[in-house]
């Protein structure tokens, strides 16, 4: 049974597979912070409907505490190991809504049905709540297998235990840019996510993280950071992963996969 992947924009898809909805760091803003969503229709409410939902880390634009309101009562919710009680916002919401929270570590693992489970995987980010304090919970990127095995990285930068550690994988959603005209350490560009896709060996890859949320009054700076990385990861690609299927879609596209 082919994997289904729908990308509703920034780090969020519906990965459907063997009849589950995994949906990935749900953003449904129109704004928040200094970002506004400048390509893309804010994602319909279908969009909030999972089985489990995946939290890669602490950062606003992935827990985003007004989009894991619009999620249904005791839809389950993954996050990093410690986001409860670095994010008090998160306890009390899943408490008001009613979401079943599992917290995971690097390695291990939970199942959403007999024959579909997500495991958590090392990512090289800062996952940090703010840009400083403590770190209290990692970073993560998950493997949801079920028919097939999908590798979704959440934000990373490139590391060469990368394959060891994620392990092998069908399908990969790679984050290729970011929200802002300059990509700090701890994150992948077109080229480093090819390089990523060569080391992992997929069958098919989907580049994320790209092209929807900018910051308000910075249209023209760099906007080609904005628009190309999708398409730039695709002929990076084809240079350094040629045996790996390339799929770009548009804002709420489904692609079916491999």
């Amino acid at each position: 049974m082919p994997v289904e992947i729908t990308w509703w924009g920034h780090a969020t898809c519906t990965v459907r597979d063997s009849g589950v909805r995994v949906l990935t760091d749900p953003l449904f803003a129109r704004r928040f912070a200094h970002l506004r969503r400048r390509r893309g229709a804010l994602p319909p409410p279908e969009a909030a409907q999972a089985d489990v939902v995946l939290v890669s880390h602490l950062h606003a634009d992935h827990l985003h505490l007004p989009s894991l309101a619009r999620l249904a009562p005791g839809t389950r919710l993954v996050v990093p190991w410690g986001a409860c009680r670095a994010v008090p916002g998160l306890a009390r919401l899943a408490r008001v809504r009613g979401l079943a929270v599992t917290e995971l570590a690097a390695g291990e693992e939970v199942g959403v049905r007999e024959d579909v489970r997500v495991r958590a995987v090392a990512a090289r980010h800062d996952g940090r709540r703010l840009p400083f304090g403590p770190q209290r919970a990692p970073a993560l990127g998950y493997v949801v297998r079920g028919s097939e095995r999908t590798y979704f990285a959440g934000d990373t930068g490139l590391f060469d235990a990368m394959a060891e550690e994620v392990g092998p994988v069908d399908v990969a959603l790679l984050p290729v840019g970011g929200w802002g005209p300059c990509l700090g350490a701890g994150h992948l560009n077109p080229e480093r996510a090819a390089r990523a896709a060569a080391l992992l060996g997929p069958a098919a890859a989907v580049p994320v993280h790209y092209g929807t949320y900018w910051p308000v009054g910075m249209d023209a700076v760099r906007p080609h950071e904005f628009h190309a990385p999708g398409e730039e990861f695709a002929r990076w690609a084809r240079r350094l992963a040629p045996e790996v299927a390339v799929r770009v879609p548009a804002h709420g596209e489904r692609v079916r996969l491999p």
